[in-house]
């Protein structure tokens, strides 16, 4: 088994499908096929399950996908230390964020990071939180930038970033925009514009409506605040989101509520990284800067 074989296998897997994934890895989609196939034969079963329209992995084929990866990383990790043993720093840095992470200036920091080490690549893919603990837990991911994340989730090591109240985000002609602060039984009856369930923010959200013992509902879900923003303002219903959400340019005209309750729900962002041992050189380097204040 070679990890050229086992970079094929991840390739199909992820892309589900032959043609792409042969371009990803940049060989011929005969040559891709063949490679899949002598794997097969040496494991003695299929990995896929395979018809005209579409690629799924058998049960053999998703147990193997889990330590594929881990060994693609485990390989990329070797290379990536031996290089920084030689002062280059070279290879990928897979970085995942969150939309709109408080405490955080994402291009700020990477630009920082690519003059520091121009033959780096730097692959970056955003999603919500959950799938980003997934990515650096199974080595797709270096490094992500998320929301707070418990113990219980996360076993590697978290870096808070920032630490700021959720407020009520309404346009001007809602009925709780003249108040200085809304209770959270005047917010019962009220549509609500969120994320998805595995966003930071809606995950905080959700904890302090269950905290407050208010049941809500989730009329339109989104999965970036632009959209979200744009909603609010045209009344379709309100928001409960983190501060900094009502500073940004398409909020100028929307109405920020404090929310009263003995329980101030809170958003947090961290930074989520692997045990020590596993953290990649170049994720080092990019912590680094985020420890010296770049990217705030």
């Amino acid at each position: 088994m070679e990890l050229r074989q086992l970079e094929h296998f991840v390739a199909v897997a992820q892309e589900q499908h032959f043609t792409r994934a042969a371009e990803r890895v940049a060989v011929s989609q005969s040559g891709l096929s063949a490679s899949v196939r002598a794997l097969e034969q040496e494991l003695r079963t299929p990995l896929f399950s395979r018809t005209t329209r579409s690629v799924r992995l058998t049960e053999a084929g998703r147990a193997l996908l889990v330590e594929a990866e881990r060994t693609l990383a485990g390989a990329r990790a070797a290379k990536d230390a031996v290089d920084a043993v030689r002062g280059l720093l070279r290879g990928t840095l897979s970085v995942g964020v969150e939309q709109c992470v408080a405490g955080l200036n994402l291009p700020r920091l990477l630009a920082a990071f690519h003059r520091e080490h121009p033959h780096m690549e730097i692959r970056l893919r955003q999603e919500g939180t959950t799938n980003l603990v997934d990515g650096v837990a199974a080595g797709r991911l270096d490094i992500a930038f998320a929301a707070t994340v418990s113990p219980v989730e996360w076993r590697g090591e978290l870096v808070p970033l920032a630490r700021e109240p959720m407020v009520l985000l309404c346009a001007p002609g809602h009925r709780l925009a003249p108040a200085d602060r809304a209770g959270w039984d005047e917010l019962a009856g009220e549509a609500f514009i969120d994320f998805h369930p595995d966003f930071g923010p809606r995950r905080a959200a959700d904890e302090a409506f269950a905290a407050a013992r208010v049941r809500r509902t989730v009329a339109l879900e989104v999965n970036d605040v632009h959209t979200l923003l744009e909603l609010v303002r045209e009344g379709l219903g309100i928001a409960v989101v983190p501060h900094h959400f009502s500073r940004k340019p398409e909020a100028a005209c929307l109405v920020a509520v404090a929310l009263d309750g003995a329980d101030q729900p809170y958003y947090e962002s961290v930074v989520v990284l692997p045990a020590a041992q596993a953290l990649s050189p170049g994720a080092r380097a990019l912590m680094a800067l985020v420890r010296e204040g770049t990217g705030h």
